[in-house]
């Protein structure tokens, strides 16, 4: 509550035009943080073939696993 009676005195001695600035980026704050609230509720957007290069399988990838051998005869 201290800071708004502070911020209140400081505003009420500025002119009428810097007032109206003041205005504008108290609503500018408002919207990005209206704007921060929503990027949090909804997922980003997946982009096809993002990770593509980032991870590579092995040679053998297909091949039986040897641990398995046993149970495939």
């Amino acid at each position: 509550m201290m800071t708004e009676k502070l911020i209140y005195s400081q505003l009420s001695q500025l002119p009428d035009s810097l007032k109206q600035e003041v205005f504008d980026y108290i609503e500018f704050l408002v919207q990005k943080q209206v704007n921060q609230t929503q990027q949090k509720n909804y997922p980003k957007k997946r982009i096809f073939g993002s990770a593509k290069g980032k991870y590579q399988l092995a040679a053998d990838f297909d091949e039986s696993l040897d641990d398995f051998k046993d149970y495939m005869s």
